[in-house]
């Protein structure tokens, strides 16, 4: 691999042979109670972000050290010094609430008295209204009597209103580097074997069967997507790309007893080179440049545990992996000889042909980190998905976040987003990777299943979900969470949403219909409006929202691999059709509305089938009713106003509306 020259350009050199300091990995599978894996894929089935006020570099895309002047960051980030002043000394005390901050309605400013007059200097958001009002001795609430602009509060009341502010001293809202807020992301998952075949030439399946074989996606057939415009007339903005590097050709007996090829990327061998049949480093190359050209970020799928038995690196450092033995007489294999958590779960081989490295050894760590490291250097790519966290130790995570820090982040003057995957309904455990040393967020499984169970499913109570939100928003901090509805270890999420569920448990990984009877696609409507609904809710609350490939038309398939079945680009049906245009029509109002991505989200309303939220921002707010039923249901809680349906572009009347069946409304102030 290239040694490490960032020089103009990030895209250098050819990875060349393995080296000391150079080092990969895969992947691996824990669900939350059974801790069963399939080493068919060997997979998985905040922020130490650099706050920007008040200084840069000189601007030329070098960090030569000076002070040249203020940080250069998007409107939507930047903040104007502005002083609210409530002229009457009569209270003992007042505090100002508004949307001048994300948690600005529940968190109150205490003002101070200075000469009759009660002041408090807060940031706003730059050109942008702010609704305000004052809260008087701890009880009374009243809007700015020296403001003669009001609105409706939504609740029998009103706001002050502050009009739009600029400035030339801004600064820059903390926890956000560089020309994109990762809080803006909505990510695309590209599964690159089964996308799309642009290049027939590195075609080359093995004696395995079709479905867990190599399929012919590659980087050119990406690279031809993104040409074609397919991302951006969606709307997604980051790419995930499937892991990189160069992966074993020879078949794994899954616990299935089937038999798998490595098409998914979990099995590398030789960390420094691409996968063959993906294509090139140049073409890898080409495949970032073109897609920064349409302005989307990449991420790479990295997977850190693990490697496949004949990878050079195991045969020349056996020292650096954990030997296959539990002490005790037995393999130390997952879940067979060792268990998942704790200490073994860090040790265990996910099975007996993928050894696991010991990153307790500091020889281990610093080649497995700068193997990542180089990755980065060699393709400019914007991120990484960081598989099975919780197998590895943390010293690993908090090197890698400190060399990024150091050696990306200090040239790029761009933050390098890591999210990992931990595949537990643990939320303390999720937890405890998210903080500014090591992870920006996780993939919030918790969520995903209880949207799954009480939206899809359509068990106990909408309210349960609303209460779960209540509790899950804000719980890992300033985290730039993703969150999903469907994904690569799981099936298929429209299977869920059918009339009688295909399987009872949201967390079933549906292997019994993997390999035969695999489901088709649902017919009619309803499980795809089903679908649309819970991407509503992905797409006007806070997170980086993923949507895995083929998702966007309710695409079928059960287990794994039948739930990696390949894209499909034609013959859409109503339903399919109707799901993708309703996912594109959200995308679009999550990028007009910052509300979507940065607000506060407020539970108005919830019973058996409904749920209401507001979501406010900087004077921008958006109010969310969701029906499950297969009837219309009415709901209360919305602003006693007029409103227009973005979805539908209907003016109707709060603060009492009807839904539709399986429908969301995402009302705003006309």
């Amino acid at each position: 691999m290239a040694k490490l020259d960032w020089g103009a350009v990030l895209v250098v050199g050819m990875l060349a042979s393995c080296g000391a300091d150079e080092l990969q990995s895969a992947g691996s599978l824990d669900p939350p109670d059974t801790d069963a894996y399939d080493p068919s894929d060997g997979m998985a089935s905040g922020n130490s972000y650099s706050s920007s006020v008040g200084s840069a570099d000189s601007g030329d895309g070098t960090d030569d050290g000076t002070d040249d002047g203020p940080t250069e960051c998007e409107d939507a980030n930047k903040r104007c010094p502005h002083e609210f002043t409530l002229a009457d000394d009569s209270y003992d005390s007042v505090e100002l609430f508004g949307d001048f901050a994300a948690d600005g309605w529940t968190a109150g400013v205490p003002m101070q008295l200075d000469r009759a007059t009660w002041r408090a200097a807060v940031p706003v958001p730059f050109d942008a209204e702010v609704q305000y009002k004052f809260r008087l001795d701890g009880a009374t609430w009243a809007t700015d009597p020296d403001n003669p602009d009001t609105v409706s509060d939504g609740q029998g009341g009103e706001n002050s209103v502050l009009a739009p502010v600029t400035c030339e001293d801004f600064t820059c809202e903390p926890d956000v580097m560089g020309t994109f807020d990762w809080r803006d992301a909505v990510i695309y998952f590209v599964f690159v074997d089964r996308f799309e075949n642009g290049d027939p030439g590195n075609d080359d399946a093995i004696a395995v069967p079709e479905a867990s074989n190599w399929q012919g996606g590659d980087w050119a057939g990406v690279t031809a997507k993104i040409e074609e415009g397919y991302f951006t007339d969606l709307g997604v903005n980051v790419l995930w790309l499937s892991v990189p590097m160069d992966n074993t050709n020879d078949s794994g007996i899954g616990t299935d007893g089937m038999d798998y090829s490595a098409y998914h990327g979990y099995w590398p061998t030789d960390l420094s080179a691409t996968e063959e049949h993906f294509g090139t480093l140049a073409e890898l190359q080409q495949l970032v440049e073109v897609a920064h050209a349409n302005d989307l970020k990449v991420l790479f799928d990295y997977a850190m545990n693990h490697v496949h038995s004949t990878s050079p690196v195991y045969d020349d450092h056996p020292e650096w992996f954990w030997p296959n033995d539990n002490g005790s007489g037995g393999d130390c294999v997952c879940g067979s000889g060792c268990g998942w958590d704790g200490e073994q779960g860090k040790r265990c081989w996910f099975t007996p042909y993928l050894p696991d490295f010991d990153f307790t050894s500091p020889d281990a760590r610093d080649f497995s980190i700068g193997n990542a490291v180089q990755w980065i250097a060699d393709t400019g790519v914007d991120g990484y998905r960081l598989d099975a966290v919780k197998h590895i130790e943390d010293e690993w995570l908090l090197e890698l976040r400190e060399r990024v820090s150091t050696e990306v982040e200090s040239r790029t003057g761009e933050h390098f987003y890591m999210v990992g995957e931990t595949f537990t309904g643990d939320k303390p455990t999720i937890a405890h990777y998210v903080n500014p040393d090591m992870l920006d967020g996780q993939f919030d499984f918790p969520l995903r299943m209880q949207m799954a169970y009480s939206l899809l499913m359509r068990q106990g109570a909408m309210s349960d979900l609303a209460n779960f939100m209540d509790d899950n928003d804000g719980y890992y901090g300033p985290a730039v969470m993703s969150t999903f509805i469907g994904n690569h270890d799981i099936p298929r999420a429209i299977h869920l949403a059918q009339d009688t569920p295909l399987w009872d448990n949201q967390w079933a990984d549906g292997k019994d219909r993997a390999w035969n009877n695999q489901p088709g696609l649902p017919a009619g409507s309803a499980a795809f409006e089903r679908l649309g609904n819970a991407f509503a809710i992905l797409m006007t609350t806070a997170g980086a929202p993923l949507v895995y490939y083929g998702d966007e038309v309710g695409m079928p398939g059960a287990g794994d691999p039948d739930n990696r079945r390949f894209m499909q680009w034609t013959g859409y049906s109503a339903g399919q059709q109707a799901l993708y245009d309703r996912i594109k029509q959200l995308i679009a109002i999550r990028k007009a509305h910052p509300a979507t991505r940065r607000g506060t989200r407020t539970t108005l309303a919830a019973d058996a089938d409904t749920m209401v939220y507001s979501v406010e921002y900087g004077g921008d707010a958006l109010w969310v009713a969701v029906n499950r039923s297969d009837v219309a249901r009415d709901v209360d809680g919305l602003p006693a106003e007029s409103l227009v349906d973005e979805l539908t572009g209907d003016a109707l009347e709060g603060p009492s509306l009807t839904i539709p069946a399986r429908s969301t409304l995402v009302l705003a102030r006309p």
